[in-house]
C-alpha cells in the first residue's frame, strides 16, 4: 500500500513483512520468539526480495531489477518474530546527514517541527518517533544512524562495524558501512541488538574508566548552552562514583600524541569552516571522508557516469566531487592513520571503558538551510562522527529531552564488540542521564 500523510513522510512504501512461518503467527512458537508483536520499518537500501531497492533515488529505482533474495540483517528481525511495515524514505544514495530528499520529500521530523530529521536513514529515525513501528532498521557510514537519532529524539546504535551482514545492502562504502537500528526505549534496543548481533562472550557488566573529553563538549559552541558535559559528569559520579575512573583529558590531545601519522594531515590554523576547533579531530574527520569518497567513486562512478542522474542539490555537488577526485594524498598514508587510531583507541579503552561525546554539535539545522551556512555545522559534526566511524567502534546515541524545543543527546561508544556492554552502559545510565538534564534544565525529562 501506498504511504499516507499521517506517516510523517517516514514512507517510501508501507506493506506487510511477516515473520515466518506467517500462517498462525499466534502460535505459541511465535508468542516465545524475542521479537515477537513488534513492528519495523527498513530503510530504502536493504534488498527485498521481488522489490525493487531505491536508494533514494528516483533513477536508481528505475535502472535496477527487483531483488533476489533479502538482506539477512531483514531476514534476521522476521525470524526472531518482528514484522515488517514498510520502506522508509532515505537521503539519495546516502550521501547526506540532513534528511532532505529533493524527489521523495523530508521526512517531518515529530521530535523538532521545522528542522531536519537528519539522514541518511531519516525515514527509519521518523517512523520510530513518530510511532509508526516499534523499531527500525538503517546504515550508518558516516553518521546515518547516530545523527537522526539525535534529531528525532530516539535511540540508535551503530554497531562495531562488520559485526552485522551487509550483504543485500547498496554499498555506500564499505570500509565504514554500518547496518544499525532505531528504538524508541532501551529495552527495544536492546532486544534488537541481542538478535541482530552475533552470539559473544559475556560482558563486562561495569566500566572501569570512563572518558568524558572536554573538548569534543566545547565543538558544541558556546551558543548551544545545554550543560551536556556537566551532565554527563553528574550522573557518572551518581552511578558508578568510585568504582570507575573518569578522564577528562582532551582527545585532540591524545590523538596528536598517539597517532604518528595524524601529523600529515592536521592543519595548524584551525579557524575555517571546515574545521572543529579540534585539528587532530578536524584530521580524523578528513581522512575518514577522504577513504569514504574513494569507495563511492570505486561503487557508483560507472553508474553515474553512465545514467546521469538528476540529484537534488547538495548531494549533486558532493557526488560530482567524489567522482571527479583522484586518489590523493596517498591511499596508504589514509590507511596508516586509520590502522593507529583505531590502536590507539582501543589501547585507551582497553576492554571495559566508555567514552561519551556529543552525538552532534547542536540543534537539527532548520529546514530548505543553504549548504554554505550549513559547512560549518558539517565539519563540526563530522569530526564528533568519525571518532567511531573511523576506528569501527560501536556507539550509541542516548536522548536527554528537550531544551528550547529542540532534542539533546549523548553518545557512549565502546570498542569494537563491545556492543552488549555499551547498551548495558546506556542501561545503567539513562535514568540519571534523563533526571539529571531535568534538574539542570528545569523542566520533566
Amino acid at each position: 500500500m501506498e504511504a499516507k500523510d499521517d506517516d510523517h513522510g517516514a514512507f517510501m512504501e508501507k506493506f506487510l513483512l511477516l515473520p515466518p512461518p506467517d500462517d498462525d503467527p499466534s502460535s505459541q512458537q511465535h508468542q516465545l520468539l524475542p521479537l515477537h508483536g513488534l513492528t519495523f520499518a527498513i530503510k530504502d537500501i536493504f534488498d527485498i526480495a521481488g522489490r525493487v531497492t531505491g536508494f533514494g533515488s528516483p533513477d536508481w529505482r528505475r535502472t535496477h531489477a527487483p531483488a533476489a533474495a533479502t538482506a539477512p540483517a531483514v531476514l534476521a528481525a522476521l525470524a526472531a518474530g518482528a514484522t515488517g511495515v514498510g520502506t522508509t524514505v532515505m537521503d539519495e544514495m546516502a550521501y547526506s546527514i540532513n534528511g532532505e530528499n529533493a524527489h521523495y520529500g523530508t521526512p517531518a521530523n515529530p521530535c523538532a517541527p521545522g528542522r531536519v530529521p537528519g539522514g541518511s536513514s531519516s525515514g527509519s529515525a521518523v517512523a520510530v518517533a513518530a510511532c509508526q513501528a516499534d523499531f527500525a532498521l538503517g546504515t550508518d557510514t558516516g553518521g546515518s544512524v547516530r545523527v537522526p537519532a539525535a534529531y528525532c529524539g530516539v535511540f540508535g546504535l551503530r554497531p562495531s562495524h562488520g559485526l552485522v551482514s551487509a550483504q543485500g545492502v547498496v554499498p555506500m562504502a564499505q570500509m565504514f558501512d554500518t547496518v544499525g537500528w532505531f528504538a524508541r526505549d532501551l529495552a527495544t534496543l536492546s532486544l534488537v541488538t541481542d538478535v541482530m548481533l552475533p552470539p559473544a562472550p559475556p560482558a563486562a557488566e561495569r566500566p572501569s574508566r570512563l572518558t568524558i573529553p572536554a573538548d569534543c563538549f566545547r565543538i558544541l559552541g558556546s551558543s548551544v548552552d545545554d550543560h551536556t558535559y556537566e551532565i554527563v559528569n553528574a550522573s557518572v559520579a551518581k552511578i558508578f562514583g568510585s568504582d570507575a575512573v573518569v578522564d577528562n583529558s582532551n582527545l585532540g590531545d591524545f590523538v596528536s600524541s598517539n597517532v604518528p601519522s595524524i601529523g600529515k594531515f592536521i592543519v595548524l590554523d584551525d579557524s575555517s569552516a571546515s574545521s572543529s576547533g579540534v585539528p587532530a579531530l578536524s584530521a580524523i574527520s578528513h581522512v575518514m571522508r577522504l577513504l569514504q569518497r574513494s569507495e563511492f567513486k570505486a561503487n557508483h562512478a560507472e553508474w553515474v557516469n553512465t545514467v546521469k542522474p538528476d540529484l537534488g542539490p547538495g548531494i549533486r555537488e558532493r557526488v560530482q566531487e567524489a567522482i571527479a577526485s583522484q586518489d590523493e594524498p596517498a591511499m596508504e598514508d589514509l590507511h596508516a592513520v586509520k590502522t593507529e587510531f583505531r590502536s590507539a583507541l582501543a589501547a585507551l579503552l582497553k576492554e571495559d571503558g566508555i567514552m561519551a561525546i556529543p552525538t552532534v554539535p547542536g540543534a537539527p539545522p532548520r529546514l530548505r538551510t543553504e549548504a554554505a551556512a550549513l559547512e560549518s555545522f558539517r565539519a563540526r559534526a563530522f569530526s564528533l562522527l568519525s571518532v567511531a566511524g573511523l576506528s569501527g567502534f560501536c556507539q550509541v546515541s542516548i536522548p536527554l529531552g528537550t531544551r528550547d524545543g529542540v532534542p539533546v543527546s549523548v553518545s557512549l561508544l565502546a570498542r569494537h564488540g563491545a556492543d552488549r556492554f555499551l547498551v548495558g552502559v546506556a542501561q545503567d545510565l539513562y535514568e540519571a542521564l534523563r533526571d539529571e538534564a531535568a534538574a539542570v534544565w528545569g523542566s520533566s525529562p
